[in-house]
C-alpha cells in the first residue's frame, strides 16, 4: 500500500501514521527526517540540498522529490509506504506523478479549525523534562506543575492560538487543494477526526482496508 496522509496541523496525522505503519509493516516517510538523513549520509541529493540549507534557503521541490525518490527506492519500501508531510502543494504532487511515484490513495483526516485551535492551544509542556499535558484532555495533578518532576508547564510558541491560526491559513491556501487534485484521480479518502484517537483510528483502518 502506497499512501499519502493529508490533514491540517493538529489533526492527528502523526499518530495515525504510526498506527498504520505498525499495522501494515510499512515505513512512514517524513520529509523533514529524510532530508536530515540525506544531509547526514552525504547522498548526491543530500549534497545538493546542503548547498541551500547552509545559506538558510528552502530546498527546491525538485531536490526534495529527488531525495524522496532515493528513499522510496530502499528495500523497506518494497511493500509500500506512507508519505507524511509531502506533497504540500499542487506543483509538488504533479512533480511526484511526473517522476513515476504512484500512490494508491491520499487519506485526509478532517478536523474543524476551531477544534484544532482548542487541541493545540491547550497543550502544555514541562520546561524541565519535556512531559506533555493538556488543559482539558490531560490535566496535571497541580495546575501549571509537571507531575513527573515538578517543573513549570509552559505553552510552546507553535501552540499559541495566533501561530496555530497562521499555520491553518497556510494549510487551507496551499495544501487543502490537494484534496481536489487526488479526488479527480479517484484516490481521495476522507475520515472525520474524532475526539477519541481510538475512534479516529478505527475509521482510518476501515477506510484504507477498502483500497
Amino acid at each position: 500500500m502506497k499512501l499519502i496522509l493529508l490533514g491540517a496541523p493538529g489533526a492527528g496525522k502523526g499518530t495515525q501514521a504510526e498506527i498504520i505503519s505498525e499495522t501494515y509493516k510499512i515505513p512512514t516517510i517524513s520529509t523533514g527526517n529524510i532530508i536530515r538523513a540525506a544531509l547526514k549520509e552525504g547522498t548526491e541529493m543530500g549534497l545538493k540540498a546542503k548547498a541551500y540549507t547552509e545559506k538558510g534557503e528552502l530546498v527546491p521541490d525538485e531536490i526534495v522529490i529527488g531525495i524522496i525518490k532515493e528513499r522510496l527506492s530502499e528495500p523497506d519500501c518494497n511493500g509500500g509506504f506512507i508519505l507524511d508531510g509531502f506533497p504540500r502543494t499542487i506543483p509538488q504532487a504533479e512533480a511526484l506523478d511526473n517522476m513515476g511515484i504512484a500512490v494508491d490513495a491520499a487519506l485526509s483526516i478532517e478536523v474543524e479549525d476551531s477544534e484544532i485551535v482548542k487541541r493545540m492551544s491547550g497543550r502544555r509542556v514541562c520546561e524541565k523534562c519535556g512531559a506533555s499535558y493538556h488543559t482539558e484532555y490531560k490535566k496535571p495533578q497541580k495546575d501549571g506543575i509537571c507531575n513527573a518532576c515538578g517543573g513549570n508547564l509552559v505553552i510552546r510558541k507553535d501552540d499559541e492560538p495566533e501561530t496555530v491560526l497562521n499555520r491553518l491559513s497556510v494549510y487551507h491556501e496551499q495544501t487543502e487543494p490537494l484534496k481536489d487534485y487526488y479526488n479527480k484521480q479517484n484516490k481521495l479518502l476522507i475520515v472525520e477526526g474524532q475526539d477519541d484517537v481510538k475512534d479516529t483510528t478505527a475509521l482510518v483502518l476501515k477506510a484504507i482496508s477498502e483500497i
